[in-house]
């Protein structure tokens, strides 16, 4: 998959920096719609020496935030949102689907479905190898 932005173009656009930083790339970008991203899931991932140490998967709870620092750089890569924040502003109907583990390549899909003033919301699906493992309708508030 080609590579739209880096880690370095990432973070001219969404202020996380390591070890919170989750997204490795960009993959395809159309400005304040759609964004895919990728996460290379690494056996030296921070959260694997406490989740869990014999039996490492990543938590749920990282994945719907990658999938939301995904959608974070499409709606902050909008010109009037340079240098915001995207905060959460809630998560609804999300559905972990199955494990995800080192050597794993997580796709994250993000369309936004709907922009009123500051607020944003984003229908999110990240995947492995074609087959979900998360999706959540995440709301952003852009501050």
């Amino acid at each position: 998959m080609a590579v739209v932005l880096n880690k370095d173009q990432i973070k001219e656009i969404i202020p996380h920096r390591d070890p919170f930083l989750l997204i490795d790339e960009v993959n395809e970008l159309e400005v304040g719609k759609r964004v895919v991203a990728t996460k290379y899931i690494k056996e030296d991932d921070f959260w694997f020496k406490g989740h869990f140490p014999e039996y490492p998967v990543t938590p749920g709870v990282l994945m719907v935030e990658m999938l939301a620092q995904a959608g974070a750089v499409a709606l902050l890569a909008l010109p009037e949102n340079k240098g915001k924040i995207g905060f959460f502003g809630g998560i609804n109907n999300c559905k972990f689907r199955q494990q995800v583990v080192p050597g794993d390549e997580l796709k994250l899909e993000v369309e936004i479905i709907k922009v009123k003033g500051p607020i944003g919301v984003g229908q999110g699906v990240a995947t492995v190898n074609g087959k979900k493992a998360v999706s959540a309708e995440i709301t952003f508030a852009i501050k």
